[in-house]
């Protein structure tokens, strides 16, 4: 909805005349504002006058970096009467608004969804909580590692008897965040019928649960508790990390066709007819041995030739890669996933692309994250102040 003449020249992308206003920090909702804005969207970063980047690292470093490239960044006051004016103009020419305060903190600052629907009635609020929006943990503080650990995640995660782990990634976070863009989208196609946006609401705990896709489904349908498998995968066997001659590989042989092909590439065909071996059920109540007997084999060469091994016989496999090493991948290279963006200071800042294409209307990529209040005069000179009206809210703190 609200472009300037200048964006309306420049701003390309398949969601190129949306407008969103993004309320959110650290990175749930960052993530979920992200999938937006490389797909063009203008997006407009509502900030208090006072910089507190530092809730999603320096303003200039990898992450922060990373996760709000391409937005304009707007100081506005929120809690003052001339800030909350301000917001509300910029509700009526906007189509969606994103935040992951606590439930009950948008009802105080007045952007609950009742609010800004007799604002603009086609307006779409997407809210990540903790817990959800209501509910008995509805006004808990949420964050990502306490959502790994109500959600079962951690006690799945790691060694046998090891005890819980979290993961390396903030699994809950950006979940929730693709979750709520998925959410975001929906509403918009539907609204194209409607002419009415509406509300999308997850949650980190919600989103990581889905998350756990077949292992929760294992209880739910059967009460089966999985367990903590370490690198072995929890219901397919053999699949896990083996050693070879100089490291490690990851082998997936699930099924029993790519299971007689791995049995035949080790060069023991035998252990197909073996009966500690022969069936799924066999194999799962001898997957130690199993392994045992598959690493006695892998470390004799090592993991490149293992690699080429394995793949011309049709065995899923593949390296266990530091970050570094992931990056100097041919494949990887050639899947361009990572791309330089421009700065306020005229330098380039690699960020992580987006991981799918499409092919008459790719995500764009043009410019990194704004300075603090970097947009603001020409956010403020786009809704009709005059440039002494701007230095006076700026001046009373408005802004």
């Amino acid at each position: 909805m609200m472009q300037s003449d200048t964006e309306n020249q420049t701003r390309t992308g398949i969601l190129s005349d949306i407008c969103v206003l993004d309320l959110s920090r650290v990175r749930s909702g960052p993530t979920c504002v992200r999938q937006l804005c490389d797909w063009g969207a203008r997006i407009i970063k509502i900030e208090p006058p006072e910089d507190t980047s530092e809730m999603g690292g320096p303003r200039d470093g990898p992450d922060f970096q990373n996760l709000h490239r391409g937005k304009e960044s707007l100081t506005l006051n929120l809690k003052s009467i001339e800030g909350a004016k301000i917001f509300q103009q910029l509700v009526r020419n906007s189509d969606i608004v994103i935040e992951n305060f606590r439930p009950q903190v948008k009802y105080k600052l007045g952007l609950d969804y009742d609010t800004l629907c007799d604002i603009n009635p086609a307006i779409i609020l997407a809210s990540i909580s903790g817990f959800g929006q209501d509910g008995p943990y509805k006004d808990r503080p949420g964050f990502d590692q306490v959502a790994q650990g109500m959600s079962g995640l951690m006690s799945i995660t790691g060694e046998p008897g090891a005890g819980p782990m979290r993961v390396g990634i903030p699994l809950a976070d950006l979940s929730a965040g693709l979750f709520a863009a998925q959410g975001i989208l929906l509403a918009l196609y539907e609204r194209m019928s409607s002419g009415k946006g509406q509300w999308v609401q997850t949650s980190l705990l919600q989103s990581q649960i889905f998350m756990l896709d077949f292992q929760a489904a294992r209880y739910a349908m059967n009460g089966e508790i999985p367990e903590q498998a370490g690198n072995n995968h929890p219901t397919s066997i053999p699949t896990g990390v083996f050693k070879t001659k100089d490291g490690f590989i990851n082998i997936a042989a699930s099924g029993e066709a790519i299971w007689q092909k791995l049995a035949i590439a080790l060069g023991h065909a035998e252990w197909i007819s073996e009966p500690e071996f022969s069936t799924a059920q066999a194999r799962s109540q001898n997957r130690s041995k199993l392994g045992d007997k598959i690493n006695e084999c892998t470390k004799t060469k090592t993991t490149s030739d293992w690699i080429a091994i394995l793949n011309d016989d049709g065995v899923p496999c593949g390296p266990i890669y530091s970050i570094d090493e992931m990056f100097a991948d041919p494949q990887i290279r050639h899947l361009q996933i990572s791309q330089s963006v421009i700065n306020s200071q005229s330098t380039e800042i690699p960020v992580l692309t987006q991981p799918l294409s499409l092919s008459r209307t790719p995500s764009t990529l043009d410019k990194a994250a704004p300075l603090i209040g970097e947009h603001t005069d020409k956010i403020l000179n786009e809704l009709g102040y005059e440039q002494s009206e701007v230095n006076h809210l700026r001046d009373n703190k408005h802004i």
